[in-house]
């Protein structure tokens, strides 16, 4: 192969959910484009968009080093939860599916939507507090909570009292009182981005509870009782932080957790909420990998009409449309909605499988498909270089 035939390909995908990671996935496209093409440069640059596997891919961006603390899982039982610290230690990043994600309850046990707390990702947040650190990223994506951010609260000092006149099942139950006078003063340092996709307010027909509780086991009665709750839990809360914050945009996000910390955020130093893979790319350098690359690749586990919603893979092919950058996905499975949408961004989608084949059989060969497909992609942008070398354009 000719020196200056040689590429800078950027991988970027996401994460094939229940199969792959975005780690895994990049390093998969990466094997099977140098056995195509072995003079290529790769750089490996795996996304996420704030759920799980944001850290892994935060991590792999290099700079960081875990950490981990004791916390508890959403129904209460005691966890190792993991984190990150930039090298210099000035910076920390954590995932709410650390510690409350739903991943964290066994599928073979029953669901528990009325009990489920987010006190873990508190105990986490308060463990980085207690490193130094107070430039914080934080995902929500995952959750298996829809407390409003109650038990993260209760861990950062917020003290609630029972024995309402109307007790309502929930996350806390009877909650009544709603007392923020022992909140940690560190908070008032505290720089604090949110990684959310969603803009569902906290309550209502698009709300936390009716949106998203049922993903997490809750039946009519209990999505009832959830509301009748959150309802009760927000009342108190916003006369308590003098924040009303329930039908802000993305108040809803990780079964309200992202309302708890709206109305903390005057006591924080900054507060904001950025769409998830914006806030990944900004943490793992993406703009300016980008800026050196000759091609991108990306992707996710579907390409589909939602793709449109702010997913990974329409993230990447805007930002590089945006800087002139040919840009390739992959798909798990993809639609001719999700096709078009990419497109429309002058992006060429490919997906995974070249034949039909089960949901279980795809999973299981997960690996040595997205290989072959990194192979495919390299040999039809050797074919592409070919064809305009042949015409006399440049490659």
């Amino acid at each position: 192969m000719a020196g200056d035939d040689r590429l800078r390909v950027l991988l970027a995908p996401d994460s094939f959910k229940g199969s792959l990671s975005s780690v895994e996935v990049a390093r998969a496209l990466a094997e099977g484009w140098t056995r195509a093409r072995p003079n290529d440069e790769l750089i490996l640059a795996p996304l996420a968009d704030g759920g799980e596997g944001t850290l892994a891919a935060i991590a792999e961006s290099g700079g960081w080093e875990w950490q981990e603390c004791p916390a508890h899982d959403p129904l209460g039982r005691p966890l190792v939860s993991h984190w990150l610290r930039s090298v210099d230690g000035t910076r920390a990043a954590m995932e709410l599916a650390e510690a409350s994600g739903l991943s964290r309850l066994p599928l073979d046990e029953p669901r528990a939507p009325l009990a489920a707390t987010t006190d873990g990702t508190g105990e986490t947040l308060r463990a980085i507090l207690d490193s130094g650190v107070r430039h914080i990223v934080m995902g929500v994506g995952g959750s298996a909570t829809t407390d409003g951010g109650a038990g993260m609260l209760r861990a950062l000092g917020v003290r609630y009292t029972g024995n309402a006149a109307t007790p309502l099942p929930g996350p806390i139950p009877d909650l009544a009182v709603v007392e923020l006078a022992g909140l940690d003063p560190r908070l008032g340092d505290m720089e604090l981005r949110v990684a959310c996709d969603v803009t569902n307010p906290l309550l209502g027909e698009r709300g936390a509870v009716a949106i998203y509780a049922p993903q997490k086991g809750a039946w009519p009665e209990d999505l009832v009782a959830l509301e009748a709750w959150l309802t009760r839990y927000a009342d108190l809360l916003e006369a308590a932080s003098g924040t009303r914050a329930r039908d802000y945009s993305g108040a809803g996000a990780a079964g309200g957790t992202s309302f708890g910390l709206m109305c903390l955020a005057p006591r924080l130093r900054s507060f904001e909420l950025i769409p998830g893979v914006d806030l990944v790319m900004l943490e793992t350098g993406f703009d300016q990998r980008l800026a050196g690359a000759d091609v991108v690749v990306t992707g996710e586990g579907q390409i589909d009409s939602q793709t449109a919603f702010g997913k990974t893979a329409l993230g990447v092919a805007r930002r590089a449309g945006a800087a002139g950058v040919p840009c390739l996905a992959v798909g798990g499975a993809v639609t001719a909605e999700g096709a078009a949408v990419l497109a429309a961004e002058g992006c060429v989608t490919l997906p995974v499988l070249d034949r039909p084949i089960s949901l279980r059989e795809a999973m299981t060969r997960a690996t040595p498909l997205v290989v072959t497909t990194g192979e495919r992609l390299a040999r039809l942008v050797a074919l592409g270089r070919l064809v305009h070398q042949r015409r006399g354009l440049p490659a």
